[in-house]
């Protein structure tokens, strides 16, 4: 077992100490699991992200966004809970020519994540900073991750915003009155790229050593519905799925509930025409 994360830095570049609570990464994870079974346990889910990734990979991947049509556009925001329902009214307002050019800008140097801070800023400047257009930082985040799960960890709001000092590293730190505890850490590329490496190595200590990018994906995300279950209210338990669905939030948080189901076995139908079944593995781009 990983009873306590260690005090870890980012390997040579340097980065942040992470103090992560073991017990409770236990916790969620044992309930993960619990409450994957009913629906087919959790390597569906798993199979679910990689057909979510293969969209991503056929319409973004190897330099493919200066080809992008708006119909492709919006196929991949129905796979982003916090876009999907935002990004029309500013479409709508600016066209999808401008959105195109951003997002051929965004993925410029995607072989390089030393850049992803600075692309990823360029990105988000490009919108009013203002409540209406936080989506944009996780649009850039699920584009580059899904795209590349090797190479780009998830980089969204809800895993850790450093301004509100909110999310899913909150939620596992290592602390008594963690709520009242200031987090000394950004929300950069090193950040995530270090708390990922932190999670795969806890799953691999719990006998996980396939698809840890996803396996990640998916704990963080049961990290986060706890907290929403827990504080979130009813407004959240309509919005992310009912209590009765244990993974209702779960999945929402990835998108995963755009997929369709058909005799239980979840289908998407990529552009090329082919129907792949969960499960079944993407091309996806090189080594994180």
């Amino acid at each position: 077992m990983w009873p306590r994360a260690k005090h870890k830095a980012a390997p040579e570049k340097g980065g942040p100490i992470l103090d992560l609570s073991g017990p409770r990464l236990a916790e969620v994870f044992e309930h993960l699991v619990r409450a994957a079974q009913p629906s087919g346990g959790i390597e569906r889910d798993v199979g679910a992200l990689w057909l979510k990734s293969s969209l991503f990979v056929e319409l973004l991947g190897n330099g493919r966004a200066a080809e992008l049509t708006e119909d492709e556009f919006r196929d991949l925001c129905g796979f982003i809970a916090p876009v999907r329902r935002r990004v029309g009214h500013w479409l709508g307002r600016h066209g999808f020519p401008e959105m195109r050019g951003k997002l051929e800008r965004l993925f410029a140097g995607r072989a390089d994540p030393a850049s992803a801070d600075r692309r990823i800023g360029e990105f988000i400047a490009g919108f009013p900073p203002d409540r209406e257009h936080r989506w944009v930082r996780d649009l850039a985040a699920e584009a580059l991750h899904f795209t590349a799960p090797r190479r780009y960890p998830l980089m969204t709001r809800w895993m850790w915003d450093a301004r509100v000092g909110t999310g899913v590293l909150r939620e596992i730190w290592h602390a008594e009155n963690v709520d009242e505890v200031t987090i000394p850490v950004t929300d950069d590329f090193a950040t995530f790229a270090t708390l990922s490496e932190e999670l795969e190595g806890f799953l691999s200590s719990n006998g996980v050593f396939r698809d840890l990018s996803f396996y990640v994906d998916l704990l963080c995300a049961h990290v986060y519905a706890f907290y929403m279950e827990g504080r979130g209210g009813q407004y959240l338990r309509t919005e992310f799925g009912s209590r009765e669905d244990p993974m209702g939030h779960t999945r929402r948080l990835l998108g995963l509930d755009a997929l369709g189901t058909e005799a239980g076995r979840t289908r998407l139908k990529l552009v090329e025409g082919k129907a792949r079944v969960a499960g079944e593995p993407a091309r996806l781009e090189g080594p994180r």
